[in-house]
């Protein structure tokens, strides 16, 4: 799965807050997400990111590395 920062997802499960928006602010072997209901920021490994994704809602900036 290609996830970049900025991406927007949803979730199978909502957040406590309600919220099912999750934006993408850091990528690699740990994926960081941030809800955009409440704020909260969250660090979970890449594999159970993949598992728990449900939709990308919106694409960010895809980063050119070279």
């Amino acid at each position: 799965m290609e996830i970049n920062v900025g991406d927007e997802v949803r979730f199978g499960k909502a957040h406590p807050c309600g919220g099912d928006r999750w934006r993408v602010l850091r990528t690699g072997i740990d994926i960081g997400v941030k809800c955009s209901t409440c704020g909260r920021r969250v660090m979970m490994e890449r594999a159970e990111f993949e598992r728990r994704v449900k939709e990308i809602v919106s694409r960010g900036h895809k980063s050119e590395k070279g």
